[in-house]
Order: C-alpha cells, then structure tokens, then sequence
C-alpha cells in the first residue's frame, strides 16, 4: 500500500492555501450569482441557527440549574432542620461521644432525600473552642473530602441559619466537575456552633445538557447543509435560464443571429425564454434589414459615383471650351461660363471624397506605408492653405519640436544622417493620407479662424508622432466637438462656405487616422476656438497608450478611437 512522504501534508496545505488566496476564487466570487447566493444564504442561516441554539443552550441550562437549585435547597433545608433537630436530641457526656454520633449522623444525612449523589460535611468555624472541639472537618463517609470556597463559609458564619449557596468545580478522578454547594450554621452540643454543608453532585445535569447542546450542534449542522443545498438548487433553477440568455446574447453579438433559447415549461422562467427569443428575432432582421440597406447604400453610392465619372469628364471638357471662349461671349454668358467652371471643380471633389468613403464603407481602403517626415507634411500643408489664409487675414506658424537624439528616434532607422536628429519627427504612415489629413485640418481652422492666427505643432516620442492645428476662431460647443467628424455636418447651416468644401474632409480625416490605428481628437470652446490633435503610431508594430507627445487642452474631448 502507497504511504504519502513526509511532506505530502504540507505540499497539500499550500495547494490548498493558493487556491483560497489565488485569484481565481474572487474572479468566481465576482462572476457567479449561483455561489454569491448560496453562500450568502449558508452564512446568514448559519448565523440565525448559531444564536438561536445559543439562546436556547442557555435557556435550557438556566432552567436545568433552576430546577436542580429548587430541588437541593429543598434538600438542603429539610436535611439541616433535621440535623439540628437530631443534635439538640445527643445524649453524648463528652466530646468524643459526640464526634462518633455526629459522624454516623453525617452518614445517615447523605442517605436521605430524594438525590443519592451528595456529600454532607461539617467544618468547625475559624475561632471555635479547641477544649470542647469534635474535629475541624467531618465528612459523610462516601465521597470524601471537599473543598469549600471561602467566600461562601463567610456568607454562612454571616448568615447564620440562613441557607447560602454557590456552585463549585472539583477535581474527581482528574476531570472537573460541578456541583453546588448549600450550607448554613448548625449548633453541636458540647462543641457549640460548626458550619454544614450539602454539596450535591451535578454531573448528571451537566451530561444532559451537553447531549442537548450535541443534539443542537447537529441539527443545526444538518439544517445549514439542508438549507445550502435547497438554495443551491433553487438558485440554480432561477440562474440557468439567465445564463443560458447571456450565452445565447454573446453568441449573437459574435455574429450568430440565429441562436435561440430553449423553452421549457410556461412558467414565468419559459416567459423570459419566449421573450427573449422573440426580441432576438426582431433584433435579427432589424439587423439583417439595415445590412442589407447599408450594402446597397455603399454600392449606390459606388456605382453613381463610378458612372458619374464619364458623363462628368465630358462636362468638363465642354465647361473648359466654354471657360477658354467666355470673352467672346456677352457678361451674363461669360459669368455663366466662369460659374460652371467653378462648381465643376467643386463637383469632381464632391465625387473623390465619395468614392473615397466608400472604399472606407465596403472595407477595401489600404495603406501605403513609407517613412515620412510629418514635420515636412505639416509644412506642406500649410504651404497650401497660404492663399487661402491671406484672403481671410489669418497667419499660420508651424511649429516642430525638437526630438533629442535617441529619445523619440525611429526604431528602424539605419542611422543616417536624419535618424534621432533634432527637429525630425518620422514615422510609418500612408504619405497620401495623412497630408490629406493635416490639409483638411488647416483648411478647416483657416475658415474658421476669423483672421486670428492659426497654430500647427508637432512632436514624436519613442511610440507616437502627434500634429496639432489650433484655431481661435468661433469655436464649438459640447454637441458641435460631438458631432464634427459626421459625414455632411456643419456646426452652422447658415454660414457660407470660403473654400468650397465638401463637407466630408474631417469624416475622412477620421477614417485616415484610424486606419492607421491612430486617433483624431478634438476640443473647443464657443468664442475661445477649436484644437484638433492627430496622433499617429511611428511604426506598424508601435501601440499607442492613452497618452500623445502633445498635449489637448482639458476641454470637452470628443475622441475617434482605434479599430479593434
């Protein structure tokens, strides 16, 4: 037979240990209804049925006590009238003549009464009178000598034949035991007055009680377990359809439409079943009905897009004969002319920024990663908006900060000329977009700016590269930042446009900035002016945190998180 190795019992008792102080109990303690519940329930009737058997271990002890207390005063009483009774009847002419009657006396005292289990004793008082003494201490021949307390021998010697009594603990055989001790003065012939005492055995009370209390203690062991368990299984009825709901709703979101909970019965549990099931059939073909709409929104808007693209090529070519002849025509034709030729242009970007959402929409846009100084892109942009920014009236400075070398140094540089040196700030990203980006966003402060100056800054760190484009122009509200990247929104209906956009550059500057797992935030004031924040990964491996290299002013923050 296998025998465990001396350190088995203590290899068990550390599993143990890190299994209770492991996370794994807490993470179940937090996750499962089932056991918060049931174990709640345990406790808390452990806790009724512990201070209900306490209070009725009690009750049944005082009452114990009480009736043996009644019973061995009786005693006690009736057996110290009898012996005075007996003494005041000695015939004894000497005090050796009285000891022997009054050991024989002690004797037949211990014999009487309805209780055999008690010890009759008789002590001479402190200050008796030595030449007429019997003995400082006599006993009833059965149990042999007891100790009294001292304080109840002064509570007789004071009480005279008054009955006192207190309970007592002797050692018998090596175990304690309790008994009571009753006592009150008695009056020797010859040898005057002595102090005597019944002292009745309480064991037999006391093996009663502990049954009682054992009784108790197993009940009520039996009762908490009964109660886990019927809680247990209460709960489990009432917690399964839940789980299976919570199961069946994950399954769904995974994309699993079609799951369903089982029903079972037509209880209130089937009712939630059958509700359940008929709002996920509702949500299925709500669902299924706006893919559907959204697939042909997305080719709509692709395939006009794509057919517009010869009948407005061929447009333009009229609209740009038309513009090279307007001076032979009359001034309302020619101004005609010059219109058409206007809005065409603002045309065939209306249908770019189309097609380019959606490609974003139907999924198929791609980046084209190199190695890119974003300063250099941030000066290009500006560069751009400089006609625009003299007709408004607003200055635009750039400002790139310095990166020390090897802080914010591209990991995979080579270690050209370029790599970590200050003022540089290179990341991997889609040249294309991002400077489609920046524009977007400097030409939206210019034409919001009112003629006060507009701020682009631009820093990196060893993850991230961040640009910055403040404006102190009108500013937005919290529903403005809320709403500023939606696709054709404008924050005032009523305001004209200075650049003929199309409404959807910062909903495509969204999009940029998530396919490169980046963010685009922005914040404002009404009155104090708008600051949007691109931050961009410096590397296709990089994540970004919470943080940027530049700062956004702690405002209303309105933020296009990063695609899962």
């Amino acid at each position: 037979m296998l025998r465990p190795t001396p350190e088995a019992p203590g290899r068990w008792r550390a599993r143990w240990q890190a299994l209770l102080s492991g996370p794994g109990p807490r993470r179940r303690w937090r996750r499962s209804l089932q056991l918060r519940v049931v174990a709640t329930t345990t406790l808390l009737t452990l806790l009724a049925v512990a201070l209900a058997g306490a209070y009725l271990a009690g009750r049944i002890s005082d009452q114990l006590f009480d009736s043996r207390r009644d019973q061995a005063l009786t005693e006690a009483l009736r057996g110290a009238q009898d012996a005075q009774t007996r003494f005041d009847q000695f015939t004894a002419q000497n005090s050796y003549e009285v000891q022997l009657q009054t050991q024989t006396l002690l004797g037949q005292l211990e014999g009487v009464g309805l209780d055999r289990d008690r010890t009759v004793l008789l002590l001479q008082p402190p200050g008796g009178r030595p030449q007429t003494s019997i003995g400082t201490a006599l006993f009833s021949a059965s149990n042999g000598p007891l100790t009294v307390p001292e304080e109840l021998r002064a509570a007789v010697r004071k009480g005279g034949k008054t009955q006192q009594y207190q309970s007592i603990s002797v050692d018998v055989g090596g175990r304690e035991r309790p008994w009571l001790a009753v006592g009150s003065m008695v009056t020797v012939p010859i040898a005057g007055d002595y102090e005597l005492y019944f002292l009745f055995d309480l064991s037999r009370e006391q093996a009663t009680l502990d049954a009682v209390q054992r009784t108790l203690l197993v009940g009520a062991s039996v009762l908490v377990l009964l109660v886990g368990v019927v809680t247990a299984v209460v709960v489990h009825q009432v917690v399964e359809p839940v789980r299976a709901a919570a199961a069946v709703a994950s399954r769904m979101g995974d994309g699993h439409l079609g799951d369903r909970m089982e029903v079972k019965g037509e209880d209130d549990l089937a009712r939630l079943a059958a509700s359940f099931n008929t709002m996920a059939a509702s949500l299925e073909q709500q669902i299924t009905e706006l893919e559907q709409l959204g697939t042909l929104q997305q080719r709509f808007v692709s395939d006009v897009s794509h057919e517009l693209r010869t009948p407005l090529t061929t447009i333009r070519m009229a609209g740009e004969v038309l513009h090279d002849a307007r001076e032979d025509f009359p001034p309302a034709v020619a101004r005609s002319a010059e219109l058409l030729y206007t809005q065409l242009d603002r045309f065939e970007d209306l249908l770019a920024d189309l097609l380019e959402i959606s490609r974003y929409d139907a999924g198929a846009a791609n980046l084209d990663l190199e190695r890119v100084d974003v300063g250099a892109l941030a000066h290009r942009a500006v560069e751009g908006a400089l006609p625009l920014a003299e007709r408004t009236g607003s200055a635009l400075r750039v400002t790139v900060h310095p990166v020390p070398r090897g802080l914010g140094a591209d990991p995979r540089d080579d270690g050209g000329t370029d790599a970590g040196a200050p003022g540089t700030c290179t990341a991997e990203v889609d040249r294309r977009r991002v400077e489609r980006v920046l524009r977007n966003l400097v030409v939206n402060a210019v034409e919001h700016g009112e003629g006060r100056p507009v701020e682009v800054d631009v820093a990196a760190d060893d993850v991230a590269v961040a640009v910055r484009v403040r404006d102190h122009g009108v500013g937005l509200t919290p529903t403005d930042a809320a709403r500023v990247f939606d696709r054709f929104w404008r924050a005032d209906p009523a305001r004209a446009r200075t650049t003929g956009g199309t409404g959807l550059g910062l909903a495509i500057s969204k999009e940029d900035a998530l396919l490169h797992r980046g963010r685009l935030e922005v914040t404002g004031r009404p009155g104090e002016g708008a600051t949007f924040l691109l931050t961009l990964p410096r590397t296709r491996e990089a994540q970004l945190g919470a943080g940027s290299p530049l700062p956004l002013r702690p405002m209303l923050q309105i933020t296009a998180a990063p695609r899962a």
